[in-house]
């Protein structure tokens, strides 16, 4: 919606951020030094002016922003209801918003055509399934059904998290959404998870993906956070307090440039085979199903369904269980032990999960081969290495020292390409108002 005016509000944006009015604030949120902040000042003031063009000059704005998010330990275990540690990360999606006078939401996201809704209109629409629109509709209506009402606004966003990544860019999206309508419509009232859940049920029900919390939930609450998902209408998330900013390493995402195509089986099959396990004992997900139970009928359990399954089931136990340990570790500021964590996770995922490569495609092993150069690398100078997210393609998580990054990135990108390597910070803050 666009009108016209004197663009004193704009103005006053942009010269405040332009002369570092948010420096300190950036800073902060991009666990970054005020040094380090010109870029950022950029994207904004260029955001800003890019809405102004889009809706409309003379209006007053706010700025959102919400983070990709890494998975740190808990590799498959949420959708057996069982503990992740998961982070936030510098990478973000921004909106600059402004209220409008109907009950139109238009968002106009860089390089997509704009979606609008009306928020009074909270039907599942199946022609939506699988698009932003779905997302939107859905945030408000769930908004809507917890007795808020929603009124209209305009946004525009640009988003600099990798998709493909496994840094999650549409969860950033749900909770950028989410924290939206919180702050304009609901007084703040709903919590960081609150926010999560809002929009794991906008992407269950409208977008119509059977996702779980995880990745909303690390989004929103940010910093290093501890979920558990025994409860699944009440989970538990915590945050862990840890400076990653001394503790002397980076964090180095792997993009191994294998395709996800043709993997939905793959995917599908580790949290079927999960439940059979938990089928065998009467159960529904394998968190209800005791551990020493399970293991003195794995001679029945191999007999019924094989293998596989039972490699998994281990897999869970023993990470739902590290989860814990990482945890415990990086509350103690001993991130020797959590480093030591770390790749004991990701030689269970290799061995028992069996999520580094699929089956069906035995020539395409990106994430072994990535995972082997980074032991070759990283071994002797102390560094930690797993394979990030669901697997089979994507990425691979590092933690290098800071000294030997540079030649760490060499090494590895000589092999997986120019820019396959993305030196990351976890940031502390997650779903926010910036201004």
């Amino acid at each position: 919606m666009k009108t016209g005016g004197t663009n004193h509000a704009f103005s006053r944006s942009r010269k405040m951020i332009s002369s570092g009015g948010l420096d300190e604030k950036m800073a902060y949120i991009y666990a970054c030094s005020t040094a380090d902040v010109a870029g950022y000042r950029e994207r904004f003031v260029h955001a800003i002016e890019t809405f102004e063009e889009l809706d409309g000059a003379d209006r007053d704005i706010s700025i959102f922003s919400a983070p990709g998010r890494t998975e740190i330990g808990g590799n498959h275990t949420d959708h057996q209801r069982g503990r992740v540690l998961a982070a936030s990360v510098n990478l973000d999606v921004i909106a600059i918003v402004a209220l409008n006078p109907d009950t139109k939401v238009r968002i106009k996201s860089e390089g997509h055509r704009g979606d609008e809704i009306d928020a009074k209109n909270q039907e599942v629409n199946p022609s939506e399934m699988n698009t932003s629109r779905a997302l939107i509709r859905g945030i408000c209506a769930r908004y809507q059904q917890l007795g808020y009402t929603v009124g209209g606004f305009d946004a525009y966003t640009t988003s600099n998290v990798l998709t493909g990544s496994g840094l999650s860019s549409s969860a950033a999206f749900e909770v950028l959404v989410g924290t939206i309508v919180n702050e304009l419509f609901c007084e703040g009232k709903e919590s960081a998870l609150s926010i999560a859940q809002i929009g794991q049920y906008a992407e269950n029900v409208y977008f119509g993906k059977p996702c779980g919390l995880m990745d909303q939930a690390a989004s929103s609450v940010g910093g290093f956070v501890q979920i558990d998902f025994k409860d699944k209408d009440h989970p538990e998330a915590q945050k862990v307090d840890f400076d990653f900013t001394k503790c002397g390493y980076a964090l180095c995402i792997i993009d191994t440039k294998g395709s996800h195509s043709d993997l939905t089986p793959d995917y599908a099959a580790v949290p079927a085979e999960m439940k059979e396990v938990a089928a065998f004992f009467g159960k529904e997900v394998l968190r209800e199903v005791d551990e020493e139970e399970f293991y003195a009928n794995i001679a029945a359990l191999r007999q019924k369904m094989g293998d596989r399954c039972v490699l998994r089931a281990m897999h869970f136990f023993a990470d739902n269980a590290r989860v814990l340990d990482e945890a415990a570790a990086l509350k103690a500021n001993d991130f020797d032990t959590f480093k030591k964590l770390i790749v004991e996770s990701g030689y269970s995922s290799y061995m028992y999960l069996q999520n580094v490569f699929s089956a069906s495609h035995p020539q395409q092993q990106g994430v072994s081969i990535v995972l082997a150069l980074a032991q070759r690398l990283l071994e002797k100078r102390g560094g930690a290495y797993r394979v990030h997210g669901g697997g089979f393609a994507g990425t691979v998580q590092t933690f290098v020292p800071v000294d030997y990054l540079p030649e760490f990135v060499k090494a590895m990108e000589a092999v997986t390409g120019e820019g396959s390597c993305h030196n990351l910070r976890i940031r502390p803050v997650g779903g926010t108002r910036i201004l």
